[in-house]
């Protein structure tokens, strides 16, 4: 199944996100994504959209949880919901 998981980032923690980017892109590399990018705001990074397919909610949540940007206490908030691809 495919979730999609939304993250909005605490705000003042830019320079969390970009010490833990390489990490976050390795992570996002070995898992089974479909599509991810960040949220703008002003051009600049603010959260995160990220696309996955997991067996369940449970395992999607724990991916969720396994992003080393979510280890990093970046993220003020975090949404993990099933998500069914219609157009792409």
């Amino acid at each position: 199944m495919l979730y999609a998981v939304i993250c909005r980032d605490k705000p003042g923690h830019l320079q969390t996100r970009l010490e833990t980017r390489d990490s976050h892109v390795a992570y996002l590399k070995s898992t089974p994504v479909v599509l991810a990018g960040p949220f703008l705001e002003n051009g600049e990074m603010c959260g995160s959209l990220v696309v996955v397919e997991q067996p369940d909610l449970e395992a999607a949540q724990a991916w969720a949880a396994g992003d080393p940007y979510a280890a990093a206490g970046l993220f003020e908030s975090v949404s993990v919901t099933e998500w069914k691809r219609v157009i792409g």
